[in-house]
């Protein structure tokens, strides 16, 4: 029997395709969709969204604790003087505006 010296081309070809196919899909793990960079930026913007909400959350608060003294069961008489000058621009008899 008689060997040929040729090089064989299919072990050749099989890493070939075996090292496309590992570069891709490590590619895709890190790069895609789905992928660990996409991964930080989710969490990074889900940390962002929840500090607003802890901030729109204190303004709501807020919001209700004002509402609360105005409202007819309690009302909180200096936050109504200072709305009254805020909106209406009232003021008492002795004051003096300096413009």
């Amino acid at each position: 029997m008689i060997r040929s010296n040729r090089f064989r081309f299919g072990p050749l070809m099989f890493f070939a395709v075996a090292f496309a196919l590992a570069s891709y899909f490590t590619f895709a793990a890190v790069q895609g969709d789905f992928g660990l960079f996409r991964r930080v930026e989710i969490s990074a913007e889900a940390q962002a969204l929840e500090r607003d909400l802890d901030r729109l959350n204190a303004q709501i608060g807020e919001m209700e604790n004002l509402t609360r003294r105005l409202s007819d069961d309690y009302l909180d008489l200096d936050l109504l003087d200072q709305q009254a000058r805020a909106v209406l621009g009232v003021l008492r008899s002795d004051e003096i505006v300096i413009r």
